[in-house]
């Protein structure tokens, strides 16, 4: 198994036990962000935060990378992958899936049985946030609380849910990891695989900076920046077609909001291309020049973009530009949150808007209505799987993980139907 995130994590669990299984995660122990917030912002005063890649500075489980026209791309390099980084969201996003004639009824039903899901958690929220929920419904725009991974009776709303639950109220991978120990699992951190070894069409197990890992049976879920790599690596192409989920903030100065000490994402509106969310964008607050407000008084709304298939990452740089059409859908929800942040009192020539990211790569290997029964790419040696976004047939424009442990655990049943 190679990563320890959502896709390799579901994965190990469900096969230990049939199989004797090695995780190999490229990062180490994830460490939740320990640094003062009040301190880095009077930091940040002097300058000294002037490039996103500077984050890993301070938090080493959290990788920036640069496209070429300067998008950021973020990703968790530490155990458990991005979902410790996550906003711990549960949102099923099979439409896609579904069209291409996959039913993952069985495999949702199994994780809601084992993962805890806080569906109602809006008497956490603060005045902020119910009154942003409000402005929504009238405006017609059908906002609903997002469905969270864990338990949040025990949230003490410290608006560090993107950054590492301190309190283990946020479920994330690591979980199903300690599962899958406990029956017998090994777990390898600290080892960057470089390519899956192939001899007379058959896979003999992965090349790691570590040494060579001998295996009968390779599931790559490295993450859809790395597993390309790995496959390409291997002599075995992907598709151009990465996207990234982009993100942009449109924020004011809101004195006392706190939105900064608020669960992170606590509802949504869904368009048909992106969604809108309250967020506080911590990347944007830290190292883009707009954002000069104290966090306490800085109000955002996210819009996360279901954006166009149009990109490609290997081995040295990503090649990912928004195209004009995703130029446009960023436009429409921009002009939808200044309607809602007019609303809230705030005057549409104070609104700024915050840095485009992105966090949530994948599709360069998609599946196709061909591989909707075997969940195998037929350019793949029988004995080797992908289980992570890599396989979405299109970008969600939402929250992935839960969609991915649905594929991953279907992989794995297939897994155990033709070799056990």
């Amino acid at each position: 198994m190679v990563g320890s995130g959502a896709g390799g994590a579901a994965a190990a669990k469900k096969l230990q036990g049939k199989f004797h299984v090695t995780i190999l995660e490229a990062g180490r122990e994830f460490k939740p962000f320990s640094f003062s917030l009040s301190a880095l912002e009077k930091l940040k005063k002097t300058g000294l935060f002037f490039d996103e890649r500077e984050i890993q500075l301070l938090f080493p489980s959290m990788r920036v990378q640069k496209t070429e026209d300067r998008m950021v791309m973020v990703n968790g390099t530490g155990l458990g992958g991005t979902t410790p980084l996550s906003a711990g969201n549960a949102l099923r996003m099979d439409r896609g899936l579904k069209e291409l004639g996959i039913d993952l009824d069985d495999e949702f039903e199994e994780l809601y049985r084992e993962i805890p899901i806080t569906n109602d958690h809006q008497n956490k929220w603060r005045d902020t946030t119910k009154r942003l929920f409000e402005i929504c419904r009238e405006m017609g725009l059908n906002p609903q609380p997002i469905p969270k991974l864990g338990d949040y009776r025990g949230c003490t709303s410290c608006g560090r849910c993107v950054l590492g639950c301190q309190y283990g109220v946020k479920w994330d991978s690591r979980q199903f990891l300690k599962a899958a120990q406990d029956l017998g699992a090994k777990l390898v951190t600290g080892c960057k695989v470089l390519k899956v070894v192939i001899e007379n069409g058959s896979v003999k197990g992965v090349q790691a900076q570590k040494g060579f890992y001998p295996a009968d049976i390779v599931i790559l879920a490295a993450g859809g920046f790395s597993t390309p790599v790995i496959l390409q690596n291997s002599g075995i192409e992907c598709e151009s077609r990465l996207f990234v989920d982009p993100v942009l903030c449109v924020a004011a100065e809101r004195k006392g909001s706190l939105q900064n000490k608020e669960l992170s994402m606590p509802f949504a509106v869904q368009r048909e291309h992106y969604i809108l969310s309250p967020y506080f964008d911590y990347l944007s607050f830290f190292f883009n020049k707009s954002w000069r407000y104290p966090a306490s008084d800085t109000l955002t709304l996210m819009i996360k973009l279901a954006d166009s298939s149009d990109g490609s990452i290997d081995s040295k740089n990503i090649k990912k530009t928004l195209t004009d059409i995703d130029k446009e859908r960023l436009h429409e929800g921009v002009e939808i949150s200044k309607e809602i942040l007019s609303r809230y009192g705030i005057r549409k020539d104070d609104i700024f808007l915050g840095t485009i990211n992105a966090g949530h790569p994948g599709g360069m290997l998609p599946l196709t209505r061909q591989e909707a029964e075997t969940f195998h790419n037929p350019r793949l040696p029988e004995n080797l799987y992908v289980a992570d976004a890599t396989l979405f047939p299109e970008s969600l424009g939402n929250p992935p993980i839960l969609t991915i442990m649905a594929m991953a655990k279907r992989v794995s049943k297939i897994i155990m139907e033709r070799f056990v």
